[in-house]
């Protein structure tokens, strides 16, 4: 059992969205907050089928029997039934009732044109596993083999259980939520934008290995994203001094599901994947860490028009990071974070995080840290 860093609100507190990818732990999570929640499963198919049909159940199921206004209500894998937030709404506002709404796909809701709840309701997000929920049992190569759901994370087969989220997630997310026409097409897909993990994407050569369209391909990307699969990093546009790239690049949630899609292998240290992974895994802990302790600093990667390049700007040049899985930092992996600060000589802080086994400085005042140092200092709220 993992003591999770995203802290939900008391029972009878608050009515939210908790969102999440597949198998992060929300249900878990849940329950272990609110022992006592009336709690309706939507993946139970006599529970589905009911309020499917009439989701004004809801709100007369619950009328017969009054809750005391400090008992949370769950419903689990609200998406698949759009219309109960309609229930929900009108339960918030005249019972006085708050609400925990889980689900791993918001697409259904938002492009539904469901009732969001009139912005009455806060927005969570659980993220998979990171260093700092680990503790003493985080390993660096088992998270960037293994990936960061905890189920697999924990497991010593982990292939056979990526295998079948991937299919799990074709089936149920996808075919199951009617989001593409071609389920094999879009299956061909997500190993070729598996390859695109860390990068720009360019959507008119992975179009035409995937042999379908730019728009097709577009769309598909807006799955992944509305589906919690994905998720694009922005570029730092500010102020430019020289010519910089604009492209936002895309990062896939679970270092693990990309290793399975991309037919990886095991990963080992000093190798180029190994190194992808490595960046994967800084975006994790970088984006669990600004969404769990609420900070609004803003998350993006620098990119002149020559190729050079840093990993990731927090905020307006708070803090500039590079994702270097090397155990030797050499003058070649400090060019972009030099380079960066002659266009922005303002940027107060440049890391790099590395398999270094210290951390120290260079003359000119670059943070080296080693992965572990570097968790610790930003889940302590060192570096943001």
């Amino acid at each position: 059992m993992f003591n999770r860093s995203l802290v939900l609100p008391a029972s009878g507190v608050e009515t939210f969205f908790l969102w999440g990818p597949r198998q992060t732990g929300k249900t878990t999570l849940l329950r272990q907050t609110y022992g006592d929640a009336r709690w309706v499963d939507l993946l139970k198919a006599e529970e589905f089928r009911r309020y499917v049909a009439r989701p004004e159940l809801l709100r007369q199921e619950i009328e017969a029997e009054p809750l005391d206004p400090g008992r949370q209500i769950v419903i689990d894998e609200i998406q698949k039934v759009p219309a109960l937030l309609d229930e929900v709404h009108w339960l918030l506002e005249n019972r006085g009732l708050h609400f925990a709404l889980c689900g791993s796909s918001a697409r259904k809701v938002k492009r539904g044109a469901a009732n969001l709840l009139g912005g009455r309701a806060v927005r969570y997000e659980l993220h998979g596993l990171t260093a700092a929920e680990l503790g003493g049992d985080f390993a660096l190569d088992r998270m960037l083999n293994h990936g960061y759901l905890p189920r697999i994370y924990e497991s010593n087969r982990p292939k056979r259980l990526l295998d079948a989220y991937i299919a799990g997630y074709l089936k149920e997310e996808v075919a199951a939520e009617g989001l593409v026409r071609n389920l094999p097409t879009f299956s061909d897909f997500l190993d070729v934008a598996a390859l695109s993990d860390c990068e720009i994407v360019n959507f008119s050569n992975l179009a035409r290995e995937c042999g379908v369209s730019s728009h097709t391909t577009k769309n598909h990307f807006e799955i992944l994203e509305d589906t919690l699969l994905g998720r694009w990093l922005p570029a730092y546009r500010k102020r430019p001094k020289r010519r910089v790239i604009g492209a936002p690049k895309f990062y896939f949630v679970d270092v693990g599901v990309v290793n399975r899609l991309a037919r990886r292998g095991e990963l080992q240290p000093g190798s180029e994947l190994y190194g992808k992974a490595f960046e994967n895994w800084v975006f994790h802990e970088l984006t669990a860490y600004g969404s769990y302790r609420g900070h609004d600093t803003a998350l993006s990667y620098w990119r002149l028009a020559s190729g050079i390049e840093v990993d990731f700007v927090l905020g307006d040049m708070e803090a500039a990071i590079e994702a270097k899985s090397s155990a030797k930092i050499t003058r070649d992996h400090l060019k972009g974070l030099r380079s960066l600060a002659v266009d922005h000589p303002r940027v107060a802080r440049r890391i790099v995080v590395c398999s270094e086994r210290k951390s120290r400085k260079t003359d000119d005042g670059i943070e080296i840290l080693p992965a572990k140092a570097f968790v610790k200092r930003l889940w302590r709220g060192e570096i943001v």
